[in-house]
């Protein structure tokens, strides 16, 4: 925005979601903008509507510039994150000499199973949650035990502890896939919440494996507390990443992070892992977590004000739908049982992303809105939608509108 004084990066102080117009943003060649026809607005995968952050985007040009796309090396994205995760965490004790560096977070989660379980062995998931931790857990040769959320999307400790007591007797080394903070619904677990599930794994004997993609989207209100900063979790891991607070995605690169007692397991993670992370992933990744966090700051405070429009917006178009407003992520975990839409399921079950099914279905066809199906997210997730609420407030209001005309009557004109 022409005027706009420089940030302390060096970028305007313009919200970063405000930057792009709907026809820049469908000059982009990513699956969210080209899985679809260009009258649908995707706010379905999560990527967010937003130019690279200036940081970023820096460390990208010099190393093209210089012509330094060889393989990654050194431990300066641990260091980053090390930094950053003192600043916003206050984890002080964070050893870079425990961690390694993974090609993304899911493929570091398999490949931690891979150390700590053994085919058949069960994994414990919190559903509705990510529908990769069913279809990845199942490649893997693991099974998937449920103890689903509780009706306040939060933990529910007592299906917690009958899952792990069911992981348990069904194999000999279970794991947790822990979702912290929680997609799809934005749950931002407490202390006192993680220092339980803690008590419960050691009782079990549990592996936990808490996935931390999220874990600097988190909004005023709210306190992300990383895993391995509870009592009681030595030997647990974390696999982290810039990927989801950058919108880093098509730049391969997050870290596994070993609690004290698990440091042995992470070092026998194959040397090939250590592959699949790109050079150019390594620098955007070691950029955000270094000198990215004005620019976060601003993208949250335009992911807050998002938050509040998108609790108006349905309140106007779509009354019937309940909506729990996130304590962080930028994902709307949308309730529209009220709406009364039943249509059946492809049948795959959770896991599989890209079915669609219900409200997704119906707003899909009739409103040209993509969302993600709840039914894919497992149990609990039957009459929900996932919405990405992290793009421009027009394309937002957009497409709540279209939303509201479909439930309304007839097809969206818009």
């Amino acid at each position: 925005m022409a005027g706009s004084a420089p940030s302390a990066d060096g970028s305007p102080t313009q919200n970063p979601l405000t930057r792009l117009t709907l026809d820049e943003l469908r000059q982009r060649t990513s699956v969210k903008w080209r899985l679809h026809p260009p009258d649908v607005l995707p706010l379905w995968v999560a990527e967010m509507d937003v130019p690279l952050a200036p940081a970023v985007a820096d460390a990208l040009r010099r190393a093209v510039d210089l012509g330094d796309t060889g393989y990654a090396h050194g431990t300066a994205y641990a260091e980053a994150l090390a930094e950053f995760a003192a600043r916003r965490w206050a984890w002080h004790d964070f050893r870079v000499d425990r961690t390694t560096v993974v090609p993304d977070v899911m493929i570091g989660i398999v490949e931690v199973l891979r150390l700590v379980t053994d085919p058949g062995d069960a994994v414990v998931v919190c559903p509705p949650v990510y529908p990769p931790f069913y279809a990845f857990v199942g490649h893997a040769d693991r099974r998937v035990v449920e103890a689903p959320l509780g009706p306040d999307l939060r933990m529910d400790l007592a299906a917690l502890d009958e899952a792990f007591g069911h992981a348990r007797a069904a194999g000999r080394r279970p794991a947790f896939l822990l979702c912290n903070p929680h997609n799809p619904t934005g749950v931002v677990h407490r202390r006192d919440e993680l220092e339980a599930v803690a008590a419960l794994a050691d009782r079990h004997g549990v592996r936990v494996i808490s996935d931390e993609i999220h874990a600097p989207l988190v909004f005023a209100g709210a306190h992300f507390t990383p895993y391995l900063t509870v009592a009681g979790t030595a030997n647990a891991f974390a696999v982290v990443s810039a990927s989801k607070a950058w919108n880093l995605a098509g730049l391969k690169a997050a870290l596994a992070v070993a609690g004290p007692d698990a440091v042995a397991d992470l070092a026998r993670m194959p040397e090939e892992v250590s592959h699949g992370p790109s050079h150019l992933g390594v620098l955007a990744h070691t950029a955000a977590f270094r000198a990215g966090g004005p620019w976060l700051d601003r993208v949250l405070d335009g992911l807050d004000a998002n938050r509040a429009l998108l609790a108006a917006l349905l309140a106007e178009h779509l009354p019937a739908v309940r909506y729990h407003r996130p304590e962080g992520t930028y994902l709307a975990w949308l309730d529209c049982a009220a709406l009364g839409i039943d249509t059946p399921a492809p049948g795959d079950g959770p896991g599989i992303a890209s079915d669609l099914a219900g409200p997704a279905r119906m707003f899909l066809d009739r409103a040209r809105v993509a969302l993600s199906s709840g039914h894919v997210f497992g149990t609990g997730g039957t009459g929900f939608v996932r919405l990405n609420f992290a793009t421009s407030p027009e394309i937002l209001t957009e497409a709540v509108t279209r939303m509201g005309r479909a439930v309304g009557g007839g097809p969206s004109d818009g």
